[in-house]
Formats: C-alpha cells, sequence, structure tokens
C-alpha cells in the first residue's frame, strides 16, 4: 500500500482495486463487530474523522490508517465467526479466493510483503526494487517461506479486495436497479507503477530500462514522462495476450463503460530510455489488429462500451482502427475548434463519440474562463517575455468571446451578456449551465459532466507534468456526496442538461 501516490493513473496493479474506497460502515461484519463499532465512536477516533472532513485536501495517509484500523478488527471478526465454519460467508469467501486465484495470491502476498517491510522501517516498503533481493523474486523460496510465515496477514489482504469487490458490485446492481442507462463508468490506466504488485508478480512482461510518456507538444513543450514501465510487445504475444485479455475483464466486470486512457497505446507507446530526457524517446509499436480485436470481443462478452481517449498526437490508423470496432471517441469542447477558431456547432458532433467540456487533465469550466490554468502554468515555469502571457491572454479572451458567440448561435446566451464585450473572464453559474446545454445537445451517446463544472470550482484535478508541485487528485469537491439531490445548483444543472438530452 502506497496511499500518497493519490493518481488513479499510477496504480500497483490494475488487477485489484484500492481498499482505501472502501465504506466500513457497509462491511457485513460492522454490524456484528463490537469491536469495530467501539473503535469508530471513540473520540480520538471521530477527532480524526472531523480533522478529515475540514480538511481542504484529501489526507489519504490519515484516511488510510484510520480505515486500516478498523478493518483489521472487521477481519479479526470475520474469522473468529466465520473462517472455516463452513456458513454462508465463509463460503463466499472461499468462492472469491477460487475465483482470484494465482494473481489475487500473489497480490495479497505482495500487500503483505510490503506491510511487514514498512513495519520493520525499510524505507520505501512499497516498490520492491527496494526490498531484500530474495525477496524479489516472486517464485523464490524466500517469498514462499514468507507465504507460509504470514499466511493471515495474506488472508486479510485478500479480504480487503474481497469487500472491494462486492461493494462495487453492489453500486452496479443499484445502477442496474434504478435504471441508469450506461451505469459504471470504470477508466483503465495506460500503465502501472513500476514498483508495484503487478510488476513484482511478473517482472518478465515489462521493459524495465525504460518508461512511456509522451513526446513534446502545445501543451507541454518539454514532454512527459510518466514513469510507467511499457509491456513488451514481444512478451504479450508469447502469453497469447493472456495479461490483457485479464485487465480488460477485471475493469469491465461491474461496469457498463470502459474508458481506455491513451488508447493509442494500444497501437504505439512513446518510450524513453532510463535516465533520458522526455524529448529522446521514440515510439514503439504493439500488435494493434490483435489487441482490437481481442478489446471488441471482451466488449460484447461483458456487456460494456468502450471510450478511447484519443487526444493529443492520435495517428489517423489508431482513430480509424478505434472507430472500426465501435469505440466511441472522445470529445472535449476545448478541442472542438475548427482551424478558424470557432467552436463546433453541436449538430456537428459525432454519434459515436462521449462530449464533455474538458478532462481531468484540463481546466475546469470556470478556471478557464478566468485564466487559472495559464495563472498554474505561469506560476511552475515563468514565461520568458512578459509579451509572451499577453499573447496567451489575447488567445483566451478571442476563445472565450468565440464560445459566447457559439451560445449565441443556439439561442442558449444568457440574458445581459454581450459576446463583444463580456468575454473578459466574468463568470457567473448560469453561464456554465449555457455550456452545458450546448454539449447535450450533440446527437454523441454519452455526456460527460464533472461535478467541479457543476459546483464552479476553479481547480483543475490534475496539472499534467507535476507531481509534488501541485495538489493533484488531492483536491475535493465543494459539497458532499451526500447533500447533491438536494442541491439546488446540482439539480438545476440535471434538470437542464436532462431536458437537451
Amino acid at each position: 500500500m502506497a496511499p500518497q501516490h493519490a493518481s488513479p493513473y499510477n496504480p500497483s496493479s490494475r488487477l485489484f482495486g484500492n481498499p482505501l474506497y472502501v465504506d466500513v460502515e457497509a462491511v457485513p461484519e460492522f454490524a456484528e463487530c463490537e469491536p469495530a463499532r467501539r473503535a469508530v465512536v471513540n473520540a480520538g477516533f471521530q477527532e480524526k474523522l472531523k480533522w478529515l472532513r475540514e480538511g481542504e485536501l484529501v489526507g489519504y495517509r490519515v484516511s488510510f490508517a484510520a480505515k486500516r484500523e478498523v478493518m483489521e478488527l472487521l477481519y479479526r471478526c470475520f474469522r473468529d465467526r466465520h473462517r472455516g465454519r463452513g456458513d454462508e460467508r465463509d463460503g463466499a469467501f472461499a468462492a472469491y479466493l477460487a475465483s482470484g486465484g494465482e494473481s489475487l495470491r500473489r497480490h495479497a502476498l505482495f500487500e503483505a510483503i510490503a506491510e511487514k517491510l514498512h513495519g520493520d522501517g525499510v524505507a520505501g516498503a512499497g516498490d520492491w526494487h527496494g526490498w531484500p533481493a530474495e525477496l524479489r523474486d516472486v517464485n523464490g523460496p524466500a517469498v514462499a517461506a514468507f507465504a507460509a510465515a504470514h499466511a493471515e496477514r495474506v488472508e486479510l489482504h485478500s479480504y480487503l479486495q474481497w469487500q472491494f469487490d462486492s461493494q462495487l458490485d453492489a453500486a452496479a446492481e443499484r445502477a442496474d436497479a434504478l435504471g441508469l442507462g450506461v451505469g459504471l463508468l470504470q477508466d483503465l490506466a495506460i500503465g502501472i507503477n513500476p514498483g508495484g504488485s503487478e510488476s513484482w508478480s511478473d517482472r518478465s512482461l515489462y521493459a524495465a530500462g525504460a518508461s512511456i510518456g509522451a513526446p513534446p507538444d502545445t501543451y507541454n513543450t518539454a514532454g512527459q514522462n510518466w514513469g510507467l514501465p511499457p509491456l513488451i510487445p514481444e512478451r504479450l504475444r508469447d502469453t497469447a495476450y493472456t495479461p490483457f485479455i485479464a485487465t480488460l475483464r477485471r475493469n469491465m466486470r461491474a461496469a457498463g463503460a470502459l474508458r481506455i486512457d491513451h488508447a493509442m497505446g494500444l497501437l504505439r507507446l512513446y518510450w524513453i530510455p532510463a535516465g533520458a530526457g522526455s524529448d529522446s524517446g521514440a515510439y514503439v509499436r504493439y500488435p494493434f489488429d490483435d489487441l482490437l480485436a481481442i478489446l471488441a470481443l471482451e466488449s460484447q462478452r461483458n456487456r460494456c462500451m468502450v471510450i478511447g481517449e484519443d487526444l493529443g498526437t492520435v495517428p489517423d490508423e489508431a482513430r480509424a482502427g478505434l472507430g472500426r470496432i465501435g469505440s466511441l471517441s472522445s470529445r472535449p469542447l476545448y478541442f472542438a475548434q475548427g482551424s478558424d477558431g470557432e467552436f463546433m456547432a453541436p449538430s456537428a458532433y459525432p454519434r459515436e463519440a462521449v462530449v464533455s467540456v474538458g478532462t481531468h487533465d484540463l481546466a475546469t469550466l470556470k478556471g478557464f474562463w478566468v485564466g487559472a490554468d495559464i495563472d498554474a502554468r505561469e506560476a511552475l515555469s515563468p514565461l520568458p517575455l512578459p509579451e509572451d502571457r499577453y499573447a496567451h491572454n489575447v488567445e483566451r479572451t478571442g476563445q472565450r468571446r468565440r464560445l459566447l458567440q457559439a451560445l449565441q448561435r443556439e439561442g442558449l446566451l444568457p440574458p445581459g451578456i454581450d459576446p463583444y464585450h463580456a468575454a473578459h473572464g466574468s463568470w457567473s453559474p448560469e453561464l456554465g449551465v449555457a455550456v452545458q446545454r450546448y454539449l447535450a445537445r450533440a446527437p454523441a451517446k454519452i455526456q460527460l459532466v464533472a461535478m467541479e463544472d457543476i459546483l464552479g470550482q476553479v481547480e483543475q484535478v490534475n496539472l499534467p507534468g507535476t507531481v509534488d508541485e501541485r495538489p493533484n487528485w488531492r483536491r475535493k469537491l465543494a459539497r458532499d456526496l451526500e447533500d447533491w439531490p438536494e442541491d439546488a445548483t446540482v439539480r438545476a444543472m440535471v434538470e437542464a442538461v436532462g431536458a437537451e438530452r
């Protein structure tokens, strides 16, 4: 476990979930576990919860520690009351262990080893590269001996995965019962953490001397190095694509739609040699046709739509291939501008698409309007000349004006706004609703509406190219989930978009 790794695009494994998202009080053992209930109502624990809830940012480390304390007690109650007794709960867990097989055992074993080393004071215990040499070999005798000596700790981590999957399944069933057309939308990361459980479980699949990223472009002039190890194409073929199939099945199992991050990675990935700059990489091709065929097959088997994140530098071959199998294309408003800078009319969007204002890597709508993304980038890397900042501001003013004109053409411009004199960055909630209604008129099959845009938040979720420089993936929403149904702003947006769709 490495709770400080907040990014969902740097997972220890794409085959297993993060128990940090488990609702502790919804675990069946909670109702019958007096020690766990006492721990939760304890004054010190409640003070910790108060700090977590009132904090400006998500406190992942503290939250992880608090939940782990209670989950340990719940697991102990499960062992005392059910394990080995042949009752319904014991049978369900046994069935889960059987279905998870060797991959679940290895993931749980990785977590148990990392936990033990962390407790022993080993720095960076969440990265297997820093483990004692004998524990780096998943098939070695030292790992087998550890598994035998710490069987209960290994089982604890399987139990945590059981709770995660059970609650995910329950959420999917609830969505289906409510008649939601798509249900849950899952997101598949392009890679894995190099020191996590998935790479430890089978090191032979990954190129240890390289990482994937993106070459320099307009948004990141120095390029990007994501620090994720690339799959070796030949090894993927040698395994008859078993790892790819397993990843798809795992991420589609409770989903009505799966977004493939950096979908052009099915065709090629930008490999950067270890120690080299992001501008020194090269593209490596993958067996595109085979991967597309598998993706289409698993989509049908799992009754799960596929959304390809086809943004940035996308070869025509990749976009054509994704379209050929019926993958939906990603169409953010920010990118939907013609060569003349005019925004695409709603009717011009394709049907086989997902429309949205932006993505988690782009400015929120309000942030875009007031230029917060420009300010954030300049704070990290000041522009060399004052006129450069002026040019950025002039460009953004033109974009705001053209967006207002696009709203006007659709009859959606809020009263009192003049598109020729109101493009200086002033913002109103009515403007946010108008933009979402604009996109809702598109024939695209799916529209995504970010809660940050509904709530009028300025800071974006993630600023690409940064890790510790910004609190990426740690920002809270302005209002609690439980308050959304009665929130006037949320209801107004839902009703407006629903009427247009």
